[in-house]
């Protein structure tokens, strides 16, 4: 079997590097207050593109700091069998992406599945990037607001995006609110963790390959080079001899999700390619073994960070419960 990173015993053995914040909960829980706080101001208006069987819609809400966040939406016309309001599945886009076509999702509606896919703030798609930071904002969003405190971390209000879509979600009349569920690959996977961690009621997640985790170990294993180059970015601009190198970590510690996991109630399918360089399969492994609910890893010893052959049919059923 290839092996870039730990053989896999101690892959399952492996509890990160990067260090929790001393103040780590309080900071959550600081963070959710405020986010109590926000008026959301839903719109919803139909898209030009239709299904037959689904409605096509384009929402937006306001976010924490004012930043407005467009969803694409998908409502099935009837729920599936059985079931007297729809089941819903929120999804979450790679990083600097956006929410994709319509026709990605036409799976979960197809099946009943009222489907949610938010478009990151300050990325590829269509919601609002508030700013009102110190230093770089042509890159860098894992260490966008550094120089300004955690409380104004970028991921910090992504992460709260995501909570907030869910609660939307959850108390719409149409939808069943014991049954919403995450999933999205990469950066998606990352923000699928942090949802179910920060909003328990989430029913099941489905990560692949997530990412914002573990940071410290892969700048020690020099992969701080395509997802994680923010990290290399910012020592070379803002700190080139490493003077604040442990107050760095600690600071990103705030936005590791392998801090959020032990959070998450739901049940977790999580997939995995144990040659990714991008997102090293140790930083996976050190969220994914902190998982205190329900789990399982599906491992593709070939593969690196790209299509994982059957692992989407393997999310749509786990998501579905078929």
């Amino acid at each position: 079997m290839p092996v870039i990173d730990m053989p896999l015993e101690e892959l399952y053995a492996y509890q990160g590097r990067n260090p929790k914040p001393a103040d780590f909960d309080d900071y959550w829980q600081r963070a959710l207050a405020e986010l109590e706080a926000i008026e959301a101001d839903v719109k919803e208006e139909e898209a030009s593109f239709q299904f037959p069987f689904a409605t096509c819609r384009h929402l937006t809400f306001t976010g924490v700091r004012g930043a407005q966040i467009h969803v694409k939406a998908i409502i099935p016309h009837q729920p599936p069998a059985g079931a007297e309001k729809l089941p819903a599945v929120l999804e979450f886009h790679g990083y600097s992406m956006n929410a994709g076509d319509w026709t990605s999702k036409a799976a979960f509606a197809a099946a009943g599945r009222a489907v949610f896919s938010m478009d990151v703030r300050g990325q590829g798609g269509l919601s609002e990037d508030t700013g009102g930071v110190s230093g770089n904002t042509l890159q860098g969003h894992i260490t966008r607001g550094m120089q300004d405190g955690e409380d104004e971390l970028l991921f910090r209000h992504i992460f709260l995006d995501t909570v907030q879509l869910a609660r939307l979600v959850m108390a719409r009349e149409d939808i069943d609110e014991t049954n919403v569920s995450v999933t999205g690959w990469s950066q998606g996977g990352a923000l699928a963790v942090a949802c179910a961690a920060l909003e328990p009621r989430v029913k099941r997640a489905a990560p692949v390959y997530p990412f914002l985790s573990d940071y410290l170990r892969v700048w020690e294993m020099d992969l701080d080079v395509e997802a994680y180059q923010d990290i290399r970015r910012y020592f070379r601009r803002f700190d080139p001899v490493h003077a604040e190198r442990d107050s760095f970590f600690e600071r990103l510690g705030y936005i590791d999700i392998q801090h959020l996991v032990d959070r998450i109630q739901a049940p977790v399918l999580m997939g995995t390619g144990l040659i990714d360089p991008v997102c090293p399969p140790s930083s996976q492994f050190a969220a994914y073994n902190k998982i205190t609910s329900e789990k399982e890893i599906v491992l593709y010893p070939d593969f690196a960070h790209e299509a994982l052959p059957g692992m989407r049919d393997r999310i749509f059923t786990f998501l579905t419960g078929r």
